[in-house]
Formats: C-alpha cells, structure tokens, sequence
C-alpha cells in the first residue's frame, strides 16, 4: 500500500497546486479496466508432444501458462502538466495486470501488492518560438505508419526523440532517434566486459503527403544492434543433435524477452562453427522502407494499402534476415456499418537454414492497439485480457484473405464487429522438420540451432502446406458516456499438415492432436 499511497499523494499535490498557482494547468485522464476471459486451445494443442496434456498457455504469443478462467484488472492514469500550447510534460502510469487471485500481482487476499505501479511513458512536449516544429523527448509510444494494417515492424513503448515539422497543409516531415537499449550486457564471467557493445539505435524518417482524398507516407527505419544487446548465452535442449538457442535478453524485454530475438533472427538456422564463434562480434546493421497510402476520393469507397521492405544483416550469413509484405484494403461506408474485403502477404523462408531467413525482420509489435486484422488471433484492440495473439504479435510469414463489417449497429449505443480470415502459411514445408528437431543437421552436415521448437513456440510458425480459419464476432455497449461493456468471441481452426510437422512422440495414431482455439472475453471499461 506505500507504492499506492505515494502515487496517490503526488497526484493530489500536483492537483492541489493547480487549484493555486494556475501557472500550469494540470489535467487528468485515464481508465479502469477489468476482463473475464474463457479461452480454450489457445496452444492449439490437445496433448504436448510428450503426450501431456498442458492447461494455459491461451495466449501462445507471450508463452505464459494461463487458466481457462481468469479475471484481470488494471488502471490507466495519464497527467499532464501544461503551461502553454507549446510546451507540456506527460507521465503515464500503468497500475497492473492484475490477476484476480494472484498474490505476486497483488491480486490475492488482502492485496497489497507492490510491483504492479509501471512508468508506462513520461515525456515532454515542446515548440521553438515562432515555428511549426514540434518535440517530444523521453519515453513515449511510437507507432510507424500504417494504414491498412497496423504497421508490422515497430509499435511500442520506447525511449528517444521525434520531431515534427510542419511545411504546410499537404506536407510534413518527421524524424525519430530511438534506444531500445543500452547497458543491460552483464558481462562475461568475470563481469569485464559489462556494458560493452549492448547498445541498439534506430533512427526513422516519415514524410506524410496529404492531397484532397488522397493520403500517401513513405517511411524508412534503419538501426544498428551491438553483438552484446541480445547475446546468447546458453545452447539448450539437445535434441539428435539439434540445439535450442537461448538469448541472454535484457529484463522482460516486450511481452517475455523473446519478441526481438523473433523478430531480427531466423527461425532456424545451420552453421558450421560452434559455441561463440557461430555468434556475430560486430554490430548488425537494419533497414526498412515503407510506403503506405489511403484513398478516399470517390467517397464512400476507401482504398487502402501497405508495403514494406526490411532487411537485417547479423554478420553471418546463417544469421541474416530479408523479407517484404503487401496488404490491400477496400471499404464502403454505409449508414448501417462498413463492410470491406482485404488480402495481405509477407513474405516466407525457403527450404535452405544455412542462407538466413526470407521472412519480413521486425523489432516489436506489442502494442497494436488498433489493428483491425483480428482480435483474437493477433493483438487486435486496446481492451486488456488474454486470447490476443495466439496466432502471434503479427502475421508475419502468412498470407490471408478476409472480410469483415465494422461499425455494424442496428440500436442505438450497440455495435458490433465482425470478422472471418482464411490464411496459410510462406515459409518452405522442409523448415518445419529444421524446426522441430527431427533433421538435426542440413544436407551438408551443419548443425542445426533452433530459435523456434515448434509450430506454436512463438506464436505460428506455418507452412505453404498449412491453413488456417479464424472468426470474430466482438460487440460493444456503450451503457453511458465512460462507461462500455466490449463482449469478444473467438474461434480458430488450423490444418497442420502431418508430412511436415511430424507425429507426437509416445502418442499412437497418426493424428497432429492439435485442437481448436476458441475464446469469449467479457471486457468493462471505465474512461475518465
């Protein structure tokens, strides 16, 4: 109760002295949000491939072990400081989650937690005098541009700068220093060289164009990765040769330490070197371009679409990563709501482990609060709980088609969402046999490392031989003007096929035994 007590006793203060001084205008915002989640299958597995069967896990993307059931809240508090239009200060706390029950989330009898109180972002706004350039520094939400689909490289908290500058009504220009990290290399074993080559910086450009109904932002990011940010430490779970490959990541980075190592390496790979020297000693150097755009001149049709190109070089050829996406959106805006059909394809690996990875690289993809693709199989809305992201944090290596119908209201105060998506995977069937363990070694005898161990390890990994159908029915009751009660209702069903993923050990048959996935999510939003 301290942590509370402190938190609470400054936000008073604060207020308290705007009451007085007026000097600067303080404002308050935020929302109290609780979820009632039943999901099943989110592993999409009936049995593990020992042949237990495991509970949790529902949202395979974050590799936690959950309950069916849970019940979890958490608290938004947003402050601003404000003195003038062109300069304020911004800190945004997160109270939670917090697992109704848990006692290490304060969640249990007599609560009192006291590590739930997380400095979400906290940065300042400013402008010269006599300029359209705008500043925001410190830790804050970057989303890079997308319009179709929410952007599939970089959408989180981060420390850095942006800066925005305004020409004039069709054009702009802004530019971003990010450091996702810095300092958190501990060292060898004798801790000498702690700090060393652990830093990571990206840097980005966007250069948004608007014309009468026309919409367009090229984008590019491009970075540099110490070969200590990420340094593996340890090579687990023998298998027939084959080896699990571990990264020594700073704390919790993103949703459980994995995403960057996901996002920036192969999922399997071979090499012909051992121990340290199959690792890059140098930096690794990243590039993306983008060009996203929207069309609304023949109103009430929209047309929007995405591209994007990204590379990463590890330094080892077996460590690289190189891959592209496209999406194409058209909707139509009725009175009774706004149906719209889409594809989108990312790019997959090819049967080769030793060449690197054909799949599009990206950094995080956590927060996509409002990615429209899905609200079960990806992360497809702001609302707290789980069942967000069973399928992964983005369709990376897939392709889909989909139709869905937002804004869908027939009675006042009511809408409703509904979406279906048939999809399959890019990536080369022969990596699936790489990736679960059962060829340890490639054609020319090297060694296999594994980041993946599984079809579901992170997320999915599927192949051109793999499909997949996914339905969201999701509604939305807005009971007063901050108060909302958002029902969510889920189900996916995958064809695995047996050829390349392979049978369950100790299991008789000839089944995948994987399952369905379904869920329903009762959502209660407070907004102040």
């Amino acid at each position: 109760m301290k942590t509370w007590g402190i938190l609470f006793l400054a936000v008073a203060l604060l207020l308290g002295d705007a009451a007085t001084g007026r000097a600067v205008d303080f404002k308050v915002k935020g929302s109290w949000q609780f979820a009632f989640d039943y999901i099943n299958g989110g592993n999409f597995m009936g049995k593990n491939r020992q042949g237990r069967h495991e509970i949790g896990q529902q949202w395979a993307a974050v590799r936690q072990k959950r309950d069916e059931f849970e019940a979890i809240q958490r608290l938004h508090l947003q402050l601003q400081a404000v003195a003038s239009e062109s300069l304020q200060g911004v800190v945004f706390f997160e109270i939670g989650e917090q697992r109704w029950g848990m006692a290490a989330q304060g969640g249990a009898l007599g609560a009192d937690g006291g590590n739930v109180i997380k400095i979400k972002q906290a940065y300042l706004d400013w402008m010269p005098p006599h300029a359209d350039l705008k500043v925001r520094m410190g830790l804050q939400g970057i989303r890079l541009p997308g319009f179709a689909l929410d952007n599939p490289v970089f959408n989180d908290d981060v420390a850095g700068i942006t800066a925005s500058y305004t020409f004039n009504d069709s054009f702009g220009l802004s530019a971003l220093w990010m450091r996702p990290y810095n300092d958190n290399w501990v060292g060898d074993a004798d801790g000498a060289t702690a700090n060393y080559l652990d830093n990571f910086d990206l840097f980005a450009l966007l250069a948004p164009i608007t014309l009468d109904g026309l919409k367009i932002t090229p984008w590019a990011l491009a970075g540099g990765m110490g070969p200590n940010t990420l340094q593996p430490f340890k090579i687990t779970g023998k298998n027939g040769g084959s080896h699990a490959f571990t990264f020594n990541n700073p704390s919790n980075q993103a949703i459980d330490g994995f995403q960057v190592r996901d996002g920036l390496f192969p999922a399997a790979f071979t090499s012909g070197r051992q121990g340290n020297s199959l690792w890059n000693t140098s930096y690794s150097t990243m590039f993306w371009g983008g060009l996203t755009g929207e069309l609304s001149a023949f109103s009430p049709f929209r047309i929007s679409w995405d591209f994007i190109y990204g590379s990463v070089d590890n330094g080892r050829e077996y460590l690289n990563r190189q891959g592209w996406f496209g999406m194409l959106l058209g909707e139509y805006e009725a009175d009774w709501g706004v149906p719209g059909l889409y594809g989108w394809y990312f790019s997959g690996d090819d049967d080769n482990p030793h060449n690197g990875s054909e799949r599009l690289p990206y950094v995080v993809t956590t927060n996509n609060l409002t990615n429209s693709l899905s609200s079960f199989g990806y992360r497809g809305n702001p609302i707290m709980g789980g069942g967000k992201g069973v399928l992964g944090t983005n369709p990376n290596g897939t392709w889909g088609v989909g139709a869905r119908i937002k804004k869908l209201s027939f009675m006042d105060n009511l809408s409703h969402i509904v979406r279906v998506n048939y999809f399959g995977g890019t990536n080369d069937p022969k990596m699936a046999a790489y990736i679960t363990g059962r060829r340890p070694v490639d054609g020319a005898g090297r060694a296999v490392y594994r980041n993946n161990t599984d079809f579901n390890s992170f997320g999915t990994y599927l192949t051109r031989a793999d499909s997949g159908l996914e339905v969201n029915f999701d509604s939305t009751y807005k009971a007063a003007e901050n108060l909302s009660f958002i029902l969510e209702t889920g189900y996916i069903h995958l064809w695995l096929d047996e050829g390349a993923w392979g049978h369950y050990e100790n299991i008789a048959g000839n089944s995948l035994n994987y399952k369905d996935a379904w869920k329903v999510s009762l959502n209660v939003i407070y907004a102040f």
